[in-house]
Order: C-alpha cells, then structure tokens, then sequence
C-alpha cells in the first residue's frame, strides 16, 4: 500500500494538479478545500504527510499549522507548506510554526513529488 497525503488547498487546479502527480506516483491523495475544519480532517484521516496552502478560507494555514503543532497535537507530522506568498517572512513564519519545507507557487511537478518523497522517507 502506498503512503497517504492530505492536500488542503482551495484552488480546483492545484488540487487537480498535484493529485494526478501523486496519485500517478502511487499516493493515496484526499483533498480538503478549507481552513474551517482542517484540523480536524487531518486527525480524522491520519494522512503521511499534509500539504497545506496558507490562504484558505475560514482559516489561514499558519494558524492550522500552530494548531496542528501545539502541545499534544501531531508534532512529528510533515507539512509541506504550498503558497503564492513566496516572501521571506512567510517562509521564516512557516518554519518558526514547525513546517518541514516551504514551496512558492508556481511549482514544478518534479518538486513537488521530490519534496513529498523526501519529507515522508525521513
């Protein structure tokens, strides 16, 4: 069985783009589309690895971050933070909140799966 991914992102063709590149890969992709209950899809599937884009709606995906890091929540999980806010105090805030990489849109397909590969394989 392939490892899992959960893409919380709200733009339609990211998420269709990065769901064909690693559904293709033989990841198990689920897909969430906003910030309001994110936290609570992330504990309810369990996934390897979660890509989180930071403008979301109902919820921004750095304070989903700090959520997702505070005490006793998942702070061993991966998180791949993917967003258009490519500035160096988004990337610096990412990091301080606990992401384990930083991406600005747009991507490349073979970073992104690289990225995936690497951050899941330890």
């Amino acid at each position: 069985m392939g490892k899992s991914v959960l893409l919380i992102e709200d733009e339609p063709n990211i998420v269709e783009a990065i769901s064909f590149i690693l559904s293709r890969d033989g990841w198990s992709v689920a897909t969430h589309s906003n910030g309001h209950d994110a936290n609570q899809v992330i504990e309810d599937k369990s996934p390897d690895l979660v890509i989180l884009d930071v403008m979301l709606p109902g919820k921004s995906g750095f304070d989903i971050l700090r959520d997702l890091r505070s005490v006793g929540a998942k702070p061993d999980l991966p998180v791949l933070v993917l967003t258009a806010r490519g500035q160096n105090k988004d990337r610096e805030l990412a990091f301080e909140l606990g992401a384990s990489d930083f991406m600005s849109k747009p991507f490349s397909n073979g970073e992104v799966l690289a990225t995936v590969r690497r951050l899941v394989a330890g």
